[in-house]
């Protein structure tokens, strides 16, 4: 299979217009051995334009976490190779590894992971805390502008709502202007109002700050703020669906059962 590029709406940043923010090239995942291996991957070839939002849905095992977690370089494949932004993951030293992971990679997890004795602030700027380093004060004004969160700096997470603990998570993904931010799930515990908040916030980062996003979830009204959706199913991509909206999304779920055989052939092959 030919990995393909379906097209940029802006260039992530730090990078090129022309290079993908992440790819897949026939990933395999088997956990185990022998009788007992589960394949959770099974020869998955995907890009990730730079400047995209793209949603990954599937029915429940379908390889979804795995695959983003083997992107973000959190789970080694079994084979493929991985990339991101244009550096290939596998035979990649432990450092160089966690290098690329703090400058590369944001991620938001459904658990917002911020640590409770500091400020929000304190929280954003972490990542680069760690490295040494201090953040550009004209990205950090954009990426609190576009989080909303001017007023809640100096509150700590005790002091502030479940979206805006979220809020404070994805602004920390963005704050290293990484090549791709991954979010697993970053609405699973929010009630509706905090969810739209968050979803809204990750589609003015590709629009209005060149980031480039890929989530996973299992709601159609999340995968509609995406650029495009790709459905998994038994750890293949069998379908994508472009400019989704929350009912053309519910629809082709509806039509994705576990051992379906397939006939997707990625746009470019």
């Amino acid at each position: 299979m030919t990995i393909h590029e379906t097209g940029t709406s802006g260039a992530a940043a730090g990078q090129p217009a022309s290079a993908p923010a992440a790819q897949a090239a026939e990933l395999r995942k088997v956990y185990g051995s022998g009788q007992t291996a589960v394949v959770a991957l099974d020869g998955v070839s995907a890009t990730f334009p730079a400047g995209e939002l793209t949603a990954i849905m599937g029915p429940s095992g379908s390889g979804k976490s795995t695959l983003m977690h083997c992107l973000a370089g959190l789970d080694t494949a079994t084979s493929g190779e991985v990339y991101v932004g244009g550096d290939r993951l596998s035979g990649m030293s432990d450092r160089k590894l966690t290098e690329l992971r703090r400058d590369k990679v944001g991620f938001v997890f459904q658990q917002f992971n911020l640590l409770p004795t500091l400020t929000a602030e304190e929280n954003i700027t972490l990542p680069l805390a760690i490295a040494g380093r201090k953040p550009d004060k004209d990205w950090f004004d954009a990426v609190v502008t576009a989080v909303n969160l001017w007023d809640r700096l100096s509150h700590r997470p005790t002091e502030l709502s479940g979206g805006q603990q979220q809020r404070v998570a994805c602004a920390r993904a963005l704050i290293t202007r990484p090549a791709v931010v991954f979010a697993d799930e970053p609405t699973g515990n929010l009630d509706s109002h905090s969810s739209a908040e968050v979803l809204g916030f990750l589609r003015r980062s590709v629009d209005q700050l060149g980031q480039t996003v890929v989530i996973v979830t299992h709601e159609p009204s999340a995968a509609a703020y995406a650029d495009r959706v790709l459905f998994l199913v038994d750890g293949r991509i069998v379908d994508e669906l472009r400019a989704p909206t929350a009912d053309s999304v519910l629809d082709r779920m509806k039509g994705l059962e576990p051992g379906q055989e397939t006939m997707y052939t990625p746009v470019g092959a």
